[in-house]
C-alpha cells in the first residue's frame, strides 16, 4: 500500500479545499472554477491548482480579479481561464 495519494483522491480533496475556503465569495469563485474545469485537468493541470490552493483566499482573488500580479507559479492559461469565468453554479 501506497502513502501517496491517487489522482482521484487529490481530485476530491482539491474539490472540498475549492469549496470551504473561509469565504462565501471565494467558494463561489474557486469552487466554481473547480466544478467547471476539473473534468478536463491533466496532473500538470491538477497540481497547478493545488498550488492555488495554498494560496490566500485575498490573493488569489486579487489574481482572478486582475488586481494584483499573480506569482510566476501561477500566472498562465488556468488563470486567464479563471479571469475568464462569467458564471458559476451556486449551490442550494
Amino acid at each position: 500500500m501506497t502513502d501517496t495519494p491517487s489522482f482521484e483522491q487529490r481530485l476530491a480533496r482539491a474539490k472540498f479545499r475549492s469549496w470551504h475556503r473561509g469565504t462565501r465569495e471565494a467558494d463561489y469563485m474557486i469552487g466554481g472554477f473547480y466544478d467547471r474545469y476539473h473534468a478536463q485537468w491533466s496532473e500538470a493541470e491538477l497540481a497547478w491548482f493545488e498550488a492555488l490552493l495554498d494560496a490566500d483566499d485575498v490573493d488569489v482573488m486579487a489574481w482572478a480579479l486582475g488586481s494584483q500580479p499573480a506569482p510566476e507559479h501561477i500566472a498562465g492559461d488556468l488563470l486567464t481561464a479563471m479571469q475568464r469565468l462569467d458564471y458559476v453554479d451556486i449551490p442550494r
